[in-house]
């Protein structure tokens, strides 16, 4: 009777084991789909399903670009294009020691000839974003919608709130790594030293992405794209030839309007912060250091431009549009200053502040303010 008994336990046992996992899967199981409804119900789940689906049908439209470079029905202008995109994608992981990864291997043809909106808002008495919050990247000052009209709709609902706020167009992003960030029909309307520039910055956020410290990061890709772009032409094809003088106008003129940049918050900076006057008072005054400012521009700023940014005066200006503007031209003088302390050596300078960065627990702009001697 005995030996009976065991062995229905023996038989009972694995059954009930079975059960108990079964059911601890069931659970898991549920409790992930539970977190996945309430995630998407929220604004910020919808947003990041509808980025996530977007992300999803430029990865699934990607192509090899060393097969389309070699594809005769593909168009001439187009091939050496992509060629392009691989030899400065090659330069960076090569020659300035950045982390390509996969990055611009691919290309992806859109339906489309805008990417998406980028929508930036700041109060109007005052140079302070309206932020959003995202995972990983943190607190960041803009906000990317891949259906146009969404994004006039919150830019409309931001204004009604009593902000400023600035669409525009944005013909690429990075993924900081965690995709194989294909090359978009939309960055190929660049000039050759405009793509490359774009190419190595987007390949930088990589190498470097500080979370909520937005303008630091830009910025920097500003630089390591620029300054980069220049030792790719002027080492390819040598230092007197026309791309080489090309990507130092386009490096000039990005410091000249940087430097413009800074003296009109410094000058927005001094109004808004005045104590005896009401937010209503500082609105109605802006006006005129925007005005200012035009003047400035059109007389003392534009005559030095090489190439680039001629046609600001005429843009819309506001507090929206300022900031986000600024968030690739911010402090560039210190990135350039680290560039001449490191005898002109690209490769050098973003080494060194990358690792002034790392050594850095608190604001990057602090490590780099020590770095470049202030």
């Amino acid at each position: 009777m005995q030996s009976i008994t065991s062995e229905r336990n023996d038989a009972v046992m694995p059954r009930a084991r079975r059960w108990k996992w079964w059911s601890i899967l069931r659970v898991v199981a549920l409790s992930i789909v539970v977190v996945l409804v309430v995630f998407l119900l929220t604004p910020v789940g919808r947003y990041l399903a509808r980025a996530g689906w977007e992300e999803a049908k430029i990865l699934s439209g990607r192509r090899l670009i060393a097969e389309q470079v070699s594809d005769s029905t593909i168009d001439a202008g187009v091939r050496r294009k992509l060629e392009l995109v691989l030899a400065a994608r090659q330069f960076a992981a090569e020659s300035l020691a950045l982390d390509a990864g996969e990055s611009f291997t691919m290309f992806t043809q859109l339906r489309r000839d805008t990417l998406l909106l980028l929508l930036s808002a700041a109060r109007r008495d005052a140079l302070v974003p309206h932020t959003w919050w995202f995972p990983i990247v943190g607190r960041v000052p803009y906000k990317g919608y891949f259906d146009f009209e969404a994004a006039r709709e919150a830019a409309a609902e931001l204004e009604a709130e009593g902000y400023d706020t600035y669409l525009r167009p944005a013909s690429a992003f990075s993924t900081l790594g965690w995709f194989n960030d294909p090359v978009l029909n939309t960055v190929l309307r660049s000039n050759d030293v405009g793509l490359v520039a774009t190419v190595i910055h987007e390949i930088f956020h990589n190498s470097l992405f500080v979370p909520s410290h937005v303008a630091f990061n830009e910025s920097l890709a500003s630089f390591a794209g620029d300054r980069g772009a220049i030792a790719f032409f002027c080492m390819r094809d040598g230092p007197e030839s026309r791309l080489c003088a090309e990507a130092r106008d386009a490096w000039h003129d990005t410091l000249v309007f940087g430097d413009f940049l800074t003296g009109l918050v410094r000058d927005l900076g001094s109004l808004y912060s005045r104590t005896d006057l009401s937010a209503d008072d500082k609105i109605a005054r802006r006006s005129a250091v925007f005005d200012a400012a035009r003047s400035h521009f059109d007389a003392h700023v534009q005559p030095r431009l090489r190439t680039s940014y001629r046609g600001w005066s005429r843009a819309t200006i506001n507090n929206a549009t300022l900031i986000g503007t600024r968030l690739y031209y911010d402090r560039l003088d210190a990135f350039e200053r680290v560039y001449d302390a490191n005898d002109s050596d690209i490769v050098a300078a973003l080494e060194a502040i990358r690792a002034a960065v790392a050594d850095h627990d608190g604001d990057p702009w602090d490590a780099l303010a020590r770095l470049a001697g202030h």
